[in-house]
């Protein structure tokens, strides 16, 4: 349905959803605050004029919401109740958010404010005026619990700079140390636990001021780059035990070398060169370096090999591209052709020439396109389910079974209760009457 405010041209309403059968009803669940007014009271509230006006009242004043023509007074003012009723479900579920807890103050200030907006002037039909007052209650909450949460944060803004100054000084104590002795599996560990816990306090904790931040990291980064520096002199008087390491990788770069003529087809040598590599072990970080620079360019020449082959696979396929593009264009008719079988025949030509187009490079725009395609598919055979379901020849006789017994019902309860009528059995007459009413509407929905 639709309505619009009075200063809007008039709107032809959609037709109505068709009534439902009757189910077992609905379990209420009760708001907090008091509910939405029904239908059947919603004459406190609201009146309809002739050329189906709708009026809320407001204090002692009637203000125009809306229009709904062409339909009874009630449906208009059921419309307007039931903007009423959304804009009141908004505000319990705000209020029952901020009595749960766990949602920022600050966040539900704002929908509230957004919400006291739409409540003024609404154009819906209720108690408007409680509503505000809920609003107002609701703010003035909200208010208190962001000064508490602000003064929380204040607190945790506190801790966190203690604890990150813990960490600073505990790291400047590992440097001040002498580190010419330490045992260096263990100082290393220490301080990676140090900056993980650093890690962890920057990315969990609150925000720390900018100048606070980078005068503790300066502090921690300066202690830790000394012990990096001490670490590093260390292990390069380990040099002489890496001379085994740099002799197989040196033999490793003259072999990834050697693969340059192959091209594409050396990649696989080359990554099986590569995981000796990794377990060759480390040669002293400058030679490492050097060594890596060779064998890596040796690499980047395979793999740009791989890169030339891949872009002419991709210039190849670009017309195949445009090709199947254009069928998905036409295939859009598959949808609007309302004829199952000549919609079927449609797709089936563009399968064809689909498939007729041959392989795309690279895979992925490949897919890209048979996913479109594919959806197209997956339509129509939901289409032709539906149609099979709908005219499958054992369907209709069970449909046509059933509403014979149903009719068959009704004559007979049409005469029990004309029966009990005549005889003056009064509960036998409701009784029949209540049978009757839930077979004819058994009927309906099966469109007998």
């Amino acid at each position: 349905m639709s309505a619009t405010e009075s200063e809007s041209p008039k709107p032809t309403p959609p037709v109505p959803a068709p009534p439902r059968v009757p189910g077992p009803p609905r379990v209420a669940v009760a708001p907090a605050a008091p509910s939405a007014p029904t239908i059947a009271g919603a004459a406190d509230w609201g009146r309809v004029t002739e050329d189906g006006t709708v009026e809320v009242r407001e204090g002692d004043d009637w203000r125009v919401v809306g229009q709904y023509p062409d339909a009874s007074g009630d449906e208009a003012i059921a419309y307007f109740v039931r903007k009423f009723e959304d804009i009141a479900f908004k505000i319990t579920t705000l209020e029952q958010r901020h009595a749960a807890g766990g949602a920022p103050a600050g966040e539900l200030t704002a929908q509230a404010k957004h919400l006291v907006a739409e409540v003024t002037d609404a154009a819906a039909v209720g108690d408007l005026a409680g509503l505000r007052e809920r609003l107002d209650v609701l703010t003035a909450s909200l208010a208190e619990a962001s000064a508490q949460e602000a003064e929380q944060a204040k607190e945790l803004l506190d801790q966190a700079i203690a604890e990150r100054t813990v960490l600073v000084e505990r790291i400047e104590a590992i440097a001040a140390g002498d580190l010419a002795k330490a045992h260096w599996k263990q100082v290393t560990a220490e301080v990676t636990e140090l900056f993980d816990a650093w890690q962890a306090q920057q990315q969990n904790g609150p925000r720390l001021p900018k100048s606070v931040s980078q005068q503790l990291w300066k502090r921690f980064r300066d202690a830790r780059a000394t012990i990096d520096r001490q670490r590093r002199a260390f292990y390069a008087e380990l040099d002489e035990t890496h001379k085994a390491a740099r002799d197989v990788k040196a033999r490793l770069v003259e072999r990834a070398e050697a693969l340059a003529p192959r091209g594409v087809d050396g990649i696989p040598s080359y990554r099986a060169l590569l995981d000796e590599w990794k377990a060759a072990g480390r040669a002293g970080r400058k030679v490492d370096d050097a060594l890596w620079a060779r064998f890596k360019a040796a690499g980047d020449a395979l793999y740009a090999a791989r890169a030339e082959q891949s872009a002419a696979e991709e210039a190849d396929s670009a017309p195949k591209i445009e090709a199947r593009t254009a069928l998905l264009e036409e295939a859009k008719a598959v949808a609007d052709e309302p004829n199952i079988k000549r919609a079927r025949a449609l797709l089936t030509n563009i399968q064809r020439q689909w498939d007729d187009v041959g392989r795309i490079f690279p895979r992925d725009k490949e897919r890209a396109l048979d996913d479109k395609l594919r959806v197209i598919e997956q339509a129509l055979k939901a289409r032709e389910d539906v149609d099979w379901k709908k005219n499958n020849p054992e369907t209709k006789a069970r449909v046509g079974d059933m509403s014979q017994q149903l009719l068959d019902a009704i004559e007979k309860l049409e005469t029990e209760k004309a029966a009990a009528e005549k005889s003056g059995d009064k509960k036998a007459a409701a009784e029949a009457a209540e049978a009757l009413e839930a077979r004819r509407t058994w009927l309906n929905a099966l469109g007998g």
